[in-house]
């Protein structure tokens, strides 16, 4: 069966090669072309790290939010406790890869790839995160450590420095498992009713559009992009998503937390010739206006759902390191912009890393030198 996936997938990539699909491959924005900054003082080194168990078992687990009631606004520690056990190994492979890929485009440190692909074949060839015995967080899992790896398995394979050159069979390999997972996570999100379509499907779209550019299959890329669109057409008249006030007194942050993936996929659409920016009325926009006004006055959203509301840790930068993507597609205020320098760089482990690199490149390099 792998075999034949992974020769579906060549034939595929061929056949938009030559133009019977598709004119031209699918790509990412222009930052991930970046070139890998040299270390002359690199020495080749193997990965010294251990290898995360890769999971295979059922993607069964507690739920952190576990008997909190239809808003699932109240943490259950003993779930939650519970949960990170389970998956500690998932999490150390998407945090660790990460780490090492952002690591290796500073400083071309062999020892970071070499780690990367380990980690990445092993679980590859163990058919890991494929089980088809889920419940619903577990499939969360699923799509939010496929975004993870996905995202940043792009910076390697688009730089300009070309450092999966030598590795062709590995990252065959890694794609064509990147492959399986994204075509287990189109089941896993597919035809949901609107009541249930929220952030998670979001994050799943996100995750999907990240292996449609890795593995050029544009039948993940329209998925992706009729889930942002749906997602556009959830969004009222004032900006709010029905699906996440019913989070109650964290409708304020789960705003804020549907706007990465939504702003990724939008930038990732908008490198592709498809331009989302005005679906809906500019939902987009409209979405990201009404969290920021939340964040500098909740009230709105008190009102609407008739909670205080928990505001997103203003601490915790990752959160709204959409504002890299979405600056990029809208034009931001001044205040927006000054809002966003003053938290960089922007990096978020789900999308890939350090979004500021990627996004505004010379905002990184303005933080070096200062």
């Amino acid at each position: 069966m792998r075999a034949q996936r992974l020769l579906l997938s060549l034939l595929t990539c061929t056949l938009f090669a030559t133009g019977t699909v598709q004119a031209a491959g699918l790509v990412p924005p222009p930052g991930y072309y970046a070139a890998i900054e040299q270390d002359k003082k690199a020495e080749p080194q193997a990965c010294a790290l251990a290898t995360p168990t890769p999971y295979t078992d059922a993607l069964v687990f507690r739920s952190k939010y576990e008997g909190s009631g239809q808003a699932r606004a109240t943490l259950n520690r003993e779930a939650e406790k519970d949960f990170r056990e389970k998956t500690k190994a998932i999490n150390e492979l998407e945090r660790g890869v990460n780490k090492q890929v952002m690591r290796y485009m500073q400083d071309s440190h062999p020892q970071s790839l070499q780690c990367t692909l380990q980690w990445l074949t092993a679980w590859a060839q163990a058919n890991a995160l494929l089980s088809t015995d889920y419940n619903h967080t577990g499939k969360s899992m699923r799509k939010w450590a496929l975004g993870s790896l996905s995202s940043a398995w792009l910076r390697l394979k688009f730089s300009e420095s070309q450092p999966l050159t030598p590795y062709a069979p590995q990252s065959q390999q890694i794609e064509a498992w990147f492959a399986e997972v994204a075509e287990q996570t189109v089941k896993d999100w597919s035809d949901l009713p609107l009541q249930q379509i929220n952030n998670h499907s979001y994050w799943a779209a996100w995750s999907v559009m990240a292996t449609a550019v890795v593995t050029d299959r544009r039948d993940l890329f329209d998925w992706s992009v009729q889930q942002f669109q749906v997602a556009a057409g959830q969004v009222d008249s004032d900006g709010f998503l029905p699906n996440e006030l019913k989070r109650q007194k964290r409708a304020l942050d789960y705003h804020n937390y549907a706007l990465p993936p939504l702003a990724m996929i939008a930038a990732f659409a908008q490198a592709n010739g498809v331009d989302l920016r005005d679906d809906h009325d500019q939902a987009l926009r409209r979405v990201a206006e009404r969290v920021m006004q939340g964040i500098a006055d909740p009230q709105a959203f008190v009102t609407k759902v008739g909670k205080s509301q928990k505001i997103p840790d203003l601490d915790e930068a990752g959160k709204f390191a959409w504002l890299e993507p979405y600056c990029t597609l809208y034009r931001c205020s001044a205040e927006t912009l000054k809002w966003k320098q003053s938290m960089q760089p922007l990096k978020n482990f789900r999308l890939g890393g350090d979004l500021t690199q990627l996004f505004e490149p010379k905002a990184e390099e303005k933080e070096k030198k200062g």
